[in-house]
C-alpha cells in the first residue's frame, strides 16, 4: 500500500504552495500533481476511493519521499473528518503546518475569496461577517485536532515570516525534519505571485482557460482590448477598515496566546505575531529554539 511519508496540512494562504514547490525541486522528494488532492477532506474526492489517491504517487521515483500539500486538512470546522481519515491511513506520516500573522492570513484569504467569487457583497462586510476568515486562523485549535492523533515528534510548525526572511535556514529545518538533504533555490519565483489579483469571470474555465477560448481571443480581440479587460478584473488594493481588522484579531486572540505557549512564546498576540515568530523557531516548548 502506498502511503505518503509527509503532508503539508496547511494553513491556507500561509505559503504552502511555495514550500511544496521547493520540496518538489529536491532530489529524492516527490510531490503529488495536483499539489492539493484534498482527498481526506473533500467528500467528492473521498468518494473517488483510495485507489485514486494512491495513483497520484505512481510517478514517483523509487525510494523517493512521498508528499502532498492539502490546506483543506486544517479547515476545521468545514472539513472535520480530515485528521482522523488521514491518521487512519498514514499513522506514521510526518506533518508540516504553516502559519503566519493571523490577520494578514485572513486578508489574503479574503482576496482569494474575491477572485474566486466565493463571496458576495463588499469586502468590508465580508471581512466582518465571513467566519472562516478567522476560524482558519485558529492555529492552536487546528493544530490540536492533529495532535490528538499524532505525536509532537511527527509535527513541524513553520512560520511564513521566517521562511520569507531566512529561507535557507528555515528550509534546512524542514529538510532535517523529513530526513533528507537539499537547499532552497533562490531563483525560483513565488508560485502564488499574482494568483489572487484577477477576479474570475462567470464560466471562467470555459471562457478564459480553455485552449479554444485562448486561441479565439488572440485571433479576434485586439491586444489593447484584452489588456483593458484584464486590468478591469484586477484588485488594485485590499481596503478594509481598521475596525474590521481588529474584529478578526479579537476573534483569534485567545487561540493565538495558547498557540504561542505551545512554543514557549508568552504573550503572543495578533498584533505582535510577525515580530515574535521571527525571534525563534516554532519548536514545541521544552525543545531547543534558535
Amino acid at each position: 500500500m502506498i502511503t505518503p511519508d509527509f503532508c503539508i496540512i496547511g494553513g491556507m494562504k500561509c505559503g504552502t504552495t511555495t514550500l511544496a514547490y521547493q520540496l518538489g525541486l529536491q532530489e529524492g522528494v516527490f510531490i503529488t500533481d495536483p499539489k492539493e488532492p484534498n482527498f481526506f477532506s473533500d467528500e467528492e474526492n473521498w468518494a473517488k476511493g483510495i485507489t485514486w489517491y494512491t495513483s497520484l504517487f505512481e510517478a514517483a521515483p523509487e525510494g523517493a519521499l512521498l508528499g502532498e500539500a492539502s490546506t483543506h486538512y486544517t479547515k476545521w470546522p468545514v472539513h472535520p473528518d480530515a485528521p482522523r481519515r488521514f491518521a487512519d491511513y498514514a499513522p506514521d506520516a510526518k506533518l508540516i503546518y504553516m502559519v503566519r500573522d493571523p490577520v494578514a492570513r485572513a486578508l489574503s484569504h479574503l482576496r482569494h475569496a474575491w477572485t474566486q467569487r466565493e463571496m458576495t457583497g463588499d469586502l468590508e462586510t465580508a471581512a466582518r461577517e465571513m467566519e472562516i476568515l478567522w476560524r482558519y486562523g485558529l492555529y492552536d485549535k487546528q493544530l490540536q485536532n492533529w495532535l490528538d492523533l499524532y505525536t509532537e515528534e511527527q509535527v513541524l510548525v513553520v512560520a511564513l515570516e521566517r521562511l520569507n526572511r531566512r529561507p535557507q535556514e528555515e528550509f534546512a529545518r524542514v529538510l532535517e525534519f523529513l530526513g533528507t538533504e537539499g537547499s532552497w533555490i533562490d531563483a525560483v519565483d513565488d508560485q502564488n505571485q499574482g494568483a489572487d489579483r484577477s477576479r474570475k469571470l462567470p464560466l471562467h474555465g470555459l471562457l478564459v482557460d480553455s485552449p479554444v477560448a485562448t486561441a479565439l481571443r488572440r485571433a479576434l480581440v485586439p491586444k489593447w482590448v484584452r489588456t483593458k479587460i484584464r486590468e478591469g478584473r484586477q484588485m488594485k488594493s485590499l481596503e478594509v477598515s481598521d475596525e474590521a481588522k481588529a474584529m478578526i484579531a479579537d476573534h483569534v486572540r485567545d487561540d493565538t496566546e495558547r498557540f504561542g505557549k505551545r512554543f514557549g512564546i508568552d504573550g503572543l498576540s495578533p498584533e505582535n505575531f510577525s515580530e515574535r515568530v521571527l525571534e525563534k523557531q516554532l519548536n514545541f516548548a521544552g525543545k531547543p529554539n534558535r
